[in-house]
């Protein structure tokens, strides 16, 4: 008692079979197309604005986190890890609008702009090479 195949079965399992194959592979290409989203797309243009209004002058330090956040995000992707390049796409470019936001006040009132040592205020050497002394203590 010998199952009986006829012509139709073989042709339904081999499209079970390619409709299996077809949902594996749409899956497993979802994280280059968040990829091109959330890094090429939103990170990017993110930074672009954000040194379009000197970020990198007024508000330095999410400037500096946003550039590299977005470098991290390039560089997993180029290792095919997706997950974590998005994830590092998505903290570059809250940095980066923070920046924008930072830059644009930092411009407008200048008692928010960042402390920046001029080479008057550093201690200058000794003379004769040797290192300052301290002060001596009674």
């Amino acid at each position: 008692m010998a199952a009986e195949y006829g012509p139709g079965d073989i042709r339904d399992a081999l499209m079970a079979r390619g409709w299996l194959l077809a949902i594996v592979l749409a899956a497993g290409a979802c994280g280059p197309i968040v990829y091109v989203s959330e890094v090429t797309r939103r990170a990017s243009t993110a930074v672009d604005d954000a040194k379009a209004v000197q970020a990198d002058k007024y508000a330095p330090y999410y400037w500096t986190r946003a550039i590299q956040y977005l470098h991290q995000a390039k560089e997993l992707a180029a290792h095919a890890d997706f997950q974590g390049a998005n994830r590092f796409g998505r903290l570059a470019a809250e940095a980066a609008e923070i920046a924008v936001t930072e830059a644009q006040l930092a411009a407008k009132d200048p008692s928010r702009r960042p402390l920046v040592l001029d080479r008057a205020s550093t201690v200058e050497p000794a003379q004769d090479g040797a290192a300052p002394a301290k002060e001596a203590q009674p």
